[in-house]
């Protein structure tokens, strides 16, 4: 894989006299959040280095997925990507706390969190695995879908097989509430779905639009049971040759096409589900929380172990 990524382009490739480009990979369409955020992204960044500098997008998984993404940009052969928070517990193991489920009331509050002080923290956090975090975006909450029954209280979910992405804590989490809960990488979902290999799946509306699950999946329920980020990363070296003006440009190009990201996913929230219901799912748009976060008891208290118990409430109290 290095090797095509060595091949296809250079860090800072020169195409016009006086221009640098910067590849920018990420896993959804154009039009998806993520899409959207890098096209603001890349507009801002041509605009406010006056051309000396082009992102260019590279949408739909074409440079990879998530974790390959990832291992590029560590190796300094991919310039930027727009990566959700799927990857990054495997990395950085106390960004699994941002996976537990019902941490977040909203999408409100976890803006809260993460424009706070505990997100800027976590933002340096990327630098001890050679990266170069520029700004939060979002991929959205995540609400579950099946193919085989309602979902509206954690009994319903016993017995059913559901993806889930490469994150221990939500595989631990869906575990202990009876799901037969396995990881497999997003390229391959749909397929999955179509050929029974899961009844489920659980994912952002943007996403679950986008992706046609619809297609595969019935039911729909709005359980809003993870909040999803995202974040525009850089790669050590390309961060480097940057000037420290360049550098400025890129952080606050970065900061709006998250902001992009996070508007666009609200609005697949607010309009998606009546398209999905459209489409024939069916739509359970309240669960039972509370039964929910009772059955979770015993795996939260090995989270609370996991990532200290003030660190979650901390979180947890953010207004």
């Amino acid at each position: 894989m290095a090797a095509v990524f060595g091949l296809f382009s250079l860090v800072a490739s020169e195409v016009q006299a006086g221009e640098r480009v910067l590849r920018l990979g990420y896993l959804f369409s154009q039009t998806s959040q993520l899409g959207a955020g890098a096209e603001r992204f890349a507009t801002e960044v041509a605009a406010r280095t006056g051309g000396a500098v082009r992102v260019e997008p590279y949408p739909n998984g074409t440079v990879g997925g998530e974790v390959e993404m990832v291992e590029e940009l560590r190796a300094g052969h991919l310039d930027m990507a727009f990566i959700t928070s799927a990857p990054f517990a495997g990395i950085l193991p106390e960004f699994g706390v941002f996976d537990i489920p019902f941490l977040f009331r909203d999408a409100a509050h976890a803006h809260a969190v993460f424009d706070g002080p505990i997100g800027r923290d976590y933002l340096q956090k990327f630098s001890a695995k050679g990266l170069v975090a520029l700004a939060w975006g979002e991929n959205g909450m995540r609400h579950i879908t099946n193919a085989k029954r309602p979902i509206a209280g954690p009994e319903d979910l016993k017995g059913l097989s559901m993806r889930v992405p490469q994150s221990e804590i939500m595989l631990t989490g869906f575990r202990s509430l009876g799901v037969k809960a396995e990881p497999l990488a997003f390229p391959a979902l749909y397929g999955a779905l179509q050929s029974g290999q899961f009844d489920g799946q659980e994912n952002p509306i943007a996403v679950i639009t986008a992706s046609h699950f619809a297609k595969v999946q019935r039911h729909l329920t709005l359980s809003g049971h993870v909040y999803s980020w995202a974040a525009l990363v850089m790669s050590r070296s390309a961060w480097d040759a940057l000037t420290e003006d360049e550098r400025a440009a890129f952080t606050q190009a970065a900061r709006l096409g998250g902001q992009v990201s996070r508007e666009v996913a609200g609005k697949a929230e607010r309009e998606g589900v009546e398209a999905l219901r459209k489409s024939g799912m069916s739509v359970v748009a309240t669960i039972d929380r509370a039964a929910f976060e009772r059955s979770l008891e015993t795996a939260s208290a090995g989270f609370s172990k996991t990532f200290g118990a003030e660190t979650i409430r901390q979180i947890k109290s953010v207004q």
